[in-house]
């Protein structure tokens, strides 16, 4: 609407006004389209915030609910475990985000390969490098502006605006997320607490929803 709103002082101002005034009407429109661009890009940069604060804390409650062992079954040797998953999301993110605008996000020390490789002594172990992947992740993304999402980054050579970056790494980790999630619920079965709405408790669920005041 803002955006239409300039369109139309440029069209129709001369007609109503004069030129000079014209001028203030094109400037003010410009004004308010940019005040706009801003409020939508502070609002999209908060909530893809929240979105990889919600996929890291799933990815959480799914790991609780298994022991040590659990987290290490796989089903043949051409799968992958939840440890592995986890080992491998962290090592992504420090790659990715590490000199995040500045640095290609394939670094040249990470080893992919090894991400996969279930080596970690004990699951203190392992939780500690994913916190340290998610910490590097937000350390990145916690400063960005509206102005920083249209800037050039690079992921293997391959030029992706910061928006798009952004975008390819939160797919990313829900992916790997949902695999997650699904292990621990085909290993715990009817024990495996639910991470949404219960199997059965939909119509429950939004009925009492829809009575709650709208806000």
């Amino acid at each position: 609407m803002l955006l239409a709103f300039w369109g139309r002082t440029q069209l129709y101002s001369k007609t109503f006004v004069g030129i000079a005034d014209a001028q203030i009407l094109c400037n003010l429109g410009a004004i308010i389209s940019q005040l706009f661009i801003l409020k939508m890009a502070t609002k999209y940069t908060d909530n893809l915030r929240k979105l990889f604060r919600n996929y890291k804390t799933l990815s959480e409650r799914a790991m609780a609910q298994l022991d040590d062992q659990e987290m290490h079954w796989r089903k043949d040797e051409h799968s992958n475990n939840v440890a592995t998953l986890a080992k491998h999301m962290a090592g992504n993110m420090i790659s990715r985000f590490t000199n995040f605008l500045t640095e290609d996000g394939e670094k040249s020390w990470r080893n992919r390969e090894s991400e996969f490789d279930d080596d970690f002594s004990s699951r203190e172990q392992l939780m500690a490098y994913w916190e340290k992947g998610w910490q590097c992740l937000f350390d990145a993304i916690e400063p960005l502006t509206d102005e920083d999402l249209d800037r050039t980054v690079k992921i293997r050579n391959e030029p992706h605006t910061v928006l798009e970056a952004l975008n390819r790494q939160l797919t990313h980790y829900a992916y790997h997320t949902g695999q997650i999630v699904y292990i621990a619920k085909m290993l715990k079965g009817a024990e495996f607490q639910s991470l949404s709405i219960p199997r059965g408790q939909s119509d429950a669920f939004n009925e009492e929803l829809f009575r709650r005041p709208p806000g």
